[in-house]
C-alpha cells in the first residue's frame, strides 16, 4: 500500500527518534535499571516536537501542485545507457538519473512519469510545464542558467568524437574538412569548433562563442545535426557523415568493434537538473541532489551504473 508523504515523515521521524534513543543507551545515558533519565525525556519530547512540526509544515505550492496530482512529470534520456535507458521489451526505464527521479517521487510519496526527450525537446517540455523537471544529460553553461534553474552538478563528463576505424581519423587534426554529426540543440558542435581553434588547427577568426551556430559553420570542419543519437550512428555507418560528437558517456552506446574514440578529449560537461527558473521545484531538486553528494548517494550510483 503506498504511504502518503505525511504519513513517509512521520515515520521518518520515528526512526530519527528509534536511532537517538539507542544512541543514548550507548552512551551509556540510561540507567542500570534500563529506566531513561531526564534529560532522554526532554530530549525525546523535543523530537516528535520537531517531527510533528514537520509533518504540519506547509508545500511550496510548486511542490504540493504534485502531490495533488500524485505524479511525479520527468523529461528523461531513453537511449543512453547508465543514464537514461528504457528497455525495449518491458518498457522497463534504468540508470542513474532515473533512480534520482525515481528517488525524489519515492519521497514525495507520488508516482513518476518518465517522458523521453531530446536536446531539441527539453526546454520545450520544460517550459510549457508539461515537465516538472528535466534530468536528461542536460550540460550546465552561463546561457542556458539565463533561463533555467540548474541543480548543483551531479556528473562531470567530456566531450569527445567518435569515428569508424576505417576512416583514418585519430586525433582533432584528423577532422580538418571533415563532416561531423551532432544533437540538434546541443553545445557539442561548439565545443569541437573551439577545441580544433585552440589547437591551432582551423584560424577561427570569424568564430563567436555566442552567437555561434552550426548549421552554418563550414570553416576548417562542417556540421550535420539530427534528432538524436541512434540516427547519429546510422548516419556514421552508412557514410553520410565522418564522425560523431558529443559526451564521452553518451557515445558509449554507439562505440562497436568496427569504431574508436578519437585521442582528444574536451570540454567538460557538468551535468545539471534543468528546472523553471525561480520555482519551488528548483528548492526541492537542489535540496536533494546536495544531500545525495553529500552522503555518497550519487558517487554509489555511478558507480552502480558503470559510470565511473
Amino acid at each position: 500500500m503506498k504511504r502518503s508523504r505525511k504519513e513517509k515523515k512521520s515515520i521518518k521521524v520515528l526512526k530519527k527518534l528509534g536511532l537517538l534513543v539507542m544512541s543514548l543507551m550507548v552512551l551509556g545515558v540510561f540507567t542500570a535499571c534500563g529506566q531513561a533519565e531526564a534529560p532522554v525525556a526532554e530530549v525525546a519530547t523535543e523530537a516528535v516536537a520537531e517531527g510533528e512540526t514537520e509533518v504540519a509544515e506547509a508545500l511550496h505550492p510548486d511542490i504540493q501542485a504534485i502531490v495533488d496530482r500524485g505524479v511525479l512529470k520527468v523529461g528523461v534520456k531513453n537511449n543512453v545507457i547508465g543514464f537514461g535507458f528504457q528497455d525495449t521489451l518491458s518498457g522497463v526505464y534504468s540508470g542513474l538519473e532515473i533512480t534520482l527521479a525515481e528517488k525524489m517521487a519515492e519521497d514525495l510519496g507520488v508516482e513518476t512519469e518518465f517522458t523521453p526527450v531530446t536536446a531539441a525537446t527539453r526546454t520545450e517540455l520544460l517550459d510549457s510545464g508539461a515537465l516538472d523537471f528535466v534530468i536528461a544529460t542536460f550540460t550546465i553553461t552561463d546561457e542556458r542558467k539565463e533561463n533555467w534553474d540548474f541543480s548543483t552538478p551531479y556528473f562531470t563528463d567530456y566531450v569527445t568524437v567518435l569515428v569508424e576505424n576505417a576512416s583514418g581519423v585519430m586525433k582533432l587534426e584528423d577532422l580538418l574538412d571533415k563532416k561531423v554529426g551532432v544533437s540538434s540543440g546541443s553545445t557539442s558542435a561548439r565545443a569541437l569548433t573551439e577545441a580544433m581553434i585552440e589547437k591551432g588547427i582551423i584560424d577561427g577568426a570569424n568564430f563567436n562563442k555566442e552567437t555561434f551556430d552550426a548549421s552554418t559553420w563550414t570553416e576548417g570542419i562542417a556540421f550535420l545535426q539530427f534528432d538524436d543519437y541512434p540516427t547519429i550512428s546510422t548516419a556514421l555507418s552508412a557514410g553520410e557523415i565522418d564522425a560523431f560528437c558529443v559526451d564521452k558517456s553518451i557515445l558509449a552506446a554507439y562505440n562497436t568493434e568496427s569504431r574508436s574514440y578519437i585521442e582528444d578529449s574536451f570540454a567538460p560537461q557538468d551535468y545539471g537538473v534543468a528546472t523553471k527558473k525561480g520555482s519551488g521545484i528548483s528548492i526541492f531538486v537542489e535540496e536533494h541532489i546536495s544531500a545525495w553528494l553529500a552522503d555518497g548517494t550519487v558517487a554509489s550510483l555511478i558507480t552502480e551504473n558503470g559510470l565511473e
